[in-house]
């Protein structure tokens, strides 16, 4: 009887959880998706490496969609068991509400196993992955993003070509309209070119070059006569290499390196982590408490204040994380204080759902009747 219905709940409330943290997976992945694609259309990022990005940053969306998804469905799960009366049922079968925290609480524990697996591990990792893949992006060039049949770029500096040789990576017919700075004016330069290609030499560390072939270079002020022109059969240009800065971003570290480090960011990333996963138990027996509703007043009388808590708890750890990163509040604390908070007002929750302070009421009367008596 107890694991069949530990195992009726948990599948209650975990298809709910799965369905709702999916939803809200989408809604999050439409908007990153609408703004990289506009990135897309700037020549700032390629198209493949759109669907690569968010590939990687799906970890961290769900690690923080976990506890408002599971939060949310409880809610659901249970409000729907009070309404159709089975959680009379329960009750009625000698069921007390202690034994059903007790199974909320398992549940929660498969949550938050599940969620401090991509906290601690799966999340970090596909961040450091994500910051190699932006490395890689920011060493494309220019031409890496250019659009056939497209002027690229703004005012003087403009890009063109007409089409790409995919095989040979040649870029054939280019323009390109930039400006020089000689004694302290700025020079129009046009260069047209019947192909081009990016080549790297590697003898004295990587250098690009983009090398045009067959082309002429127009030099000077337009409207005036002071024009250097120049036919060429091979022009190469150097092109700047960006350096790499290193990847130690406190999102990007593995929990170990966290746990190992003296730095104040680290530490805090770490208490960061590891709220994500207390968040959940916590919110269990609140959504437990606030569940319970009768038949007559809707599964949603209590949702508004739930949800309320819930925003209240996520607002107080951001407010909180920030404040630590701006030194605002003291380190002995961290983020604790505020689960200890949030401890408390389960506790309270659960107490009156567990009618502790109704039991006591009723002694009352009976109390008082006996004075009188006297």
């Amino acid at each position: 009887m107890t694991l069949r219905l530990f195992r009726y709940l948990a599948k209650e409330v975990l298809v709910s959880t799965a369905g709702v943290t999916l939803i809200l997976l989408l809604v999050i992945l439409s908007g990153r998706f609408t703004s990289y694609l506009g990135r897309v259309a700037e020549g700032k990022m390629t198209f493949e490496f759109l669907f690569i990005i968010l590939g990687y940053h799906i970890p961290s969306f769900v690690q923080m969609i976990m506890p408002l998804a599971f939060f949310l469905s409880l809610l659901l799960a249970f409000g729907r068991l009070y309404i159709e009366n089975e959680m009379s049922v329960l009750f009625s079968s000698g069921i007390s509400k202690v034994k059903l925290a007790g199974y909320t609480l398992g549940i929660a524990l498969l949550i938050s196993l599940f969620s401090g697996t991509i906290n601690l591990w799966l999340a970090p990792a596909s961040e450091y992955k994500a910051a190699e893949a932006s490395e890689q992006q920011n060493q494309l060039s220019t031409f890496d993003f250019l659009i056939p049949g497209r002027f690229e770029g703004n005012g003087q500096r403009t890009t063109y070509i007409e089409s790409f040789t995919p095989d040979e990576g040649w870029m054939n017919q280019i323009f390109i309209s930039d400006f020089i700075r000689q004694n302290g004016q700025s020079i129009p330069v046009q260069t047209f070119a019947a192909n081009a290609e990016q080549l790297r030499i590697s003898s004295k560390g990587d250098q690009n070059y983009l090398v045009f072939k067959d082309g002429t270079r127009y030099e000077g002020q337009p409207g005036t006569a002071e024009y250097r022109i120049t036919q060429f059969d091979t022009y190469a240009v150097r092109m700047e290499n960006q350096a790499s800065p290193p990847i130690d971003e406190p999102y990007t570290q593995s929990t170990l390196a966290l746990i190992k480090s003296d730095r104040k960011i680290d530490k805090i990333e770490l208490q960061w982590r590891i709220s994500l996963i207390i968040i959940i138990p916590i919110l269990a027996i609140i959504g437990l408490s606030l569940s319970q509703v009768n038949p007559r007043q809707g599964r949603f009388f209590k949702m508004l204040p739930a949800i309320l808590i819930m925003i209240l708890y996520l607002a107080l750890l951001i407010w909180g994380r920030t404040g630590l990163e701006k030194g605002k509040l003291p380190m002995q604390f961290g983020l604790w204080w505020i689960h200890g908070l949030f401890m408390l007002l389960a506790a309270f929750l659960f107490a009156q759902y567990n009618q502790v302070f109704q039991r006591r009421k009723a002694k009352l009367p009976n109390t008082l009747e006996t004075d009188d008596a006297l």
